[in-house]
């Protein structure tokens, strides 16, 4: 599976189609971040930069230009530099940036502050940048073009509207992002068992999906058991204490492959040892199961995150009020004591994707799905999750949507 430049040149297309006449857009693709020394951590692009370019090679800048109706796209690029490819690895040359991007006038890098401040100096054009980027790039180039008067618009929501509707593409990307995590996961059953710690688990979670081609996550690997399942984004594997799985444990996993870019968001949990049918851990299964069904029918365009958290809640604190721990005369403060996070989230390039919170849902959203409860009193917590699409009469699940109990069980 892999994104084509025309993939990319219809986002351009689609991007400037929303932009008024004499405009010109700078986006960055940033720096690597130096991890220490002379040392850099591995480097991921703007996901905004990415979106139109498909290209993960630091330093890039892409200019779109709209004069008098005329689009063009421009890309600045260092040098090839044979000394910088002995240390630093192959470096795609000007013609593979063409093959990936669909780009044709790509430039040395060398030409773009001398092209820009005169573009800057004109006055006769609106420059714009991407507002929401967290890349050092685009605030310096701010800074300098501030500096003859110029105030750069922000172009970041029409990105981000664009981002929000996924195609078909981009389905199928995290289709496979979701299947490279299911697959992982089941790998670790055999070994979940007494005696085994959160960091043999993590380990080889982490060796499972970079051998399915995510060699870069979508998040950082959560594997947490005993207390540490009451810290949802535990992502320091333990090797004693509560790190340990001991019979009657829940483990739960949070983990995200990332492919072409896109990302999934899976949760699921094990139990150590087969429990008996009075265990609080098999109650609080059949519960979060019925979350996820009610989650799954109520999504559909023109519903919202907001209406989503309301119907969990009711659902949730009369199910809590069953169990004793809340008062049968709830409120939402009430519910919040055992259920801790909103029951979704977008999901795109980023695995929190960028958009609108109170925006009614829209076909083409892709959003993960995650009821969980976490009872203290009970020594237990865990939430499932999944992948979603809104498709026109509700939603379609991206990943296998499995919640029976058999599978979970090890023993």
């Amino acid at each position: 599976m892999a994104l084509t430049s025309s993939f990319f040149a219809d986002n351009r297309r689609r991007f400037a189609d929303r932009l008024p006449d004499n405009t010109v857009v700078y986006l960055f693709a940033g720096e690597a971040k130096r991890m220490s020394g002379d040392t850099d951590y591995r480097f991921l692009p703007d996901r905004n930069f990415y979106y139109m370019t498909g290209l993960e090679r630091a330093g890039l800048i892409l200019v779109i230009e709209k004069k008098a109706g005329v689009v063009n796209d421009i890309l600045y690029a260092p040098a090839h530099d044979k000394i910088a490819e002995r240390w630093g690895g192959k470096r795609p040359d000007f013609e593979a940036l063409t093959a990936i991007s669909g780009i044709e006038d790509i430039r040395n890098e060398d030409r773009f502050d001398e092209e820009a401040m005169a573009e800057a100096k004109d006055g006769n054009t609106g420059l714009a940048v991407d507002g929401s980027s967290i890349m050092d790039a685009p605030r310096s180039f701010t800074d300098k073009i501030t500096t003859f008067g110029v105030k750069p618009a922000n172009i970041a929501p029409i990105i981000t509207d664009l981002r929000l509707i996924k195609g078909e593409d981009e389905l199928d990307c995290i289709r496979q992002a979701a299947k490279i995590t299911e697959e992982a996961i089941a790998e670790l059953k055999p070994y979940v068992k007494p005696g085994v710690t959160e960091y043999e688990l993590y380990t080889r979670l982490e060796y499972e999906m970079a051998r399915r081609g995510s060699l870069i996550n979508a998040f950082e690997t959560i594997v947490s058991c005993g207390t540490n399942v009451f810290y949802l984004h535990h992502a320091d594997p333990e090797t004693s204490g509560d790190g340990v799985a001991q019979e009657g444990s829940v483990i739960q996993i949070d983990v995200g492959a990332r492919c072409q870019g896109y990302c999934a968001d899976i949760s699921r949990v094990f139990f150590v040892g087969a429990p008996a049918e009075d265990d609080k851990r098999v109650a609080l299964h059949g519960i979060i199961k019925r979350l996820r069904q009610a989650a799954f029918s109520y999504i559909a365009p023109g519903r919202t995150f907001a209406g989503l958290n309301s119907q969990m809640y009711d659902i949730c604190g009369r199910w809590l009020a069953a169990q004793g721990l809340i008062s049968d005369n709830f409120c939402v403060g009430d519910v919040q004591k055992y259920y801790w996070h909103n029951t979704s989230h977008y999901l795109g390039l980023d695995v929190h994707d960028t958009g609108p919170k109170d925006r009614a849902f829209t076909e083409g959203n892709c959003l993960a799905v995650e009821p969980g409860i976490y009872i203290p009193e009970w020594g237990i917590g865990f939430r499932i999750e999944d992948d979603v699409v809104v498709t026109s009469g509700g939603c379609e699940l991206l990943s296998s949507g499995t919640d029976e109990l058999e599978g979970i069980i090890a023993d």
